[in-house]
């Protein structure tokens, strides 16, 4: 029997990339998204498997008309991708994004239970909501102190699925993803930002990137691997919550470092603070500068995860390594560069 997944949130990063995952499994794939004046496709064509997927228009903050999509589509599994994803802009929307990102996660829950359905439930947890806790690296067990209203946000999420999955029974489990990126990351992502500009001076703009805090550290990792251990979690007799990080963390100016051997630069940094600037070691062009603008009222520096339980349960482990991952960014930047000047 050809099983049945419903992925809100499908237009984003991991929407896409889970739903070409389980159409490749075979899966009848059904795709939620906000009905919203740009395309929700753009990220399914790009993967080629826009016909493949059927879309549904669902707002999660419309509880009735969760209702609906799930009535319709009846599905065996759920994964909640949806979200205000963006860190910096929920500082200034916190209320929308705790209406969403929080509530939204609620209503789907009550929604599903209330439906007596039996569908499996997945909630996409993040590592924002360690925030700045000093304990290294983070596990599933570490304490949470988010640092941003994304970050608490999701924390209400995170709790709300394993408080449903105690009171009722239900099959409901958190991946507590660490950064996970792609070509298909928005581009005001701090590292499509880094690989887009440089693609851009490759291709002969003066523009140098201007970046915020380049000493943060992320635990980066690619997106199409993390999305093989979201779907693992479902395949569990049992459900739970699971860390998907690769163990290694990365500053920001080292990511800008990698991509830009991409492009046959070796970045050299002079001045400090926010006079610092990253140069081309050989020729002195400038690629990096700093905006103050940029920094966050309250910074996350450091996250790292353990992933030991989602390799020992699961048998997940990321195969893409942070390197590895900004040069097929910087490629697939430079390419739609291309793309789009021979296009006009």
């Amino acid at each position: 029997m050809t099983r049945r997944a419903l992925i809100v949130g499908v237009s984003g990063q991991d929407g896409a990339y889970l739903a070409r995952l389980l159409v490749d499994k075979g899966y009848e794939v059904h795709g939620a998204t906000r009905r919203t004046s740009g395309s929700p496709e753009a990220r399914l064509e790009a993967l080629g498997i826009v016909d493949a997927v059927r879309l549904h228009y669902l707002d999660l903050l419309e509880i009735t008309n969760i209702r609906r999509v799930l009535e319709r589509v009846a599905p065996d599994e759920v994964y909640n991708l949806a979200a205000q994803s963006f860190v910096s802009a929920s500082f200034e929307q916190p209320l929308v994004t705790s209406d969403v990102n929080a509530m939204g996660a609620l209503r789907l829950l009550e929604s599903l239970r209330e439906a007596g359905a039996r569908a499996r439930f997945y909630q996409a947890s993040t590592s924002e909501m360690f925030g700045n806790i000093p304990i290294r690296p983070q596990t599933e067990e570490t304490p949470f102190h988010p640092r941003s209203p994304y970050g608490f946000a999701k924390v209400f999420a995170h709790s709300a699925t394993v408080n449903y999955r105690e009171a009722y029974g239900m099959h409901a489990s958190s991946g507590i993803l660490f950064n996970h990126e792609s070509p298909l990351r928005g581009a005001e992502f701090v590292t499509r930002k880094i690989t887009t500009g440089l693609a851009r001076l490759a291709r002969g703009s003066e523009e140098p990137v201007a970046l915020g805090n380049l000493d943060a550290r992320r635990d980066w990792g690619f997106a199409g691997d993390y999305v093989e251990g979201m779907w693992r979690m479902l395949q569990q007799d049992a459900p739970g919550d699971y860390v998907l990080a690769t163990g290694i963390s990365t500053s920001v100016r080292s990511f800008v470092e990698h991509a830009a051997r991409s492009f046959g630069w070796s970045v050299e940094w002079r001045g400090s603070g926010r006079d610092e600037q990253g140069v081309d070691a050989r020729t002195g062009r400038r690629l990096v500068t700093i905006d103050p603008t940029f920094w966050r009222p309250a910074e996350v520096d450091h996250l790292l995860g353990n992933p030991a339980k989602a390799k020992a349960v699961l048998g997940w482990t990321p195969l893409v390594d942070v390197r590895g991952l900004a040069e097929m960014m910087a490629e697939a930047d430079l390419r739609r560069l291309a793309n789009a000047a021979v296009a006009a």
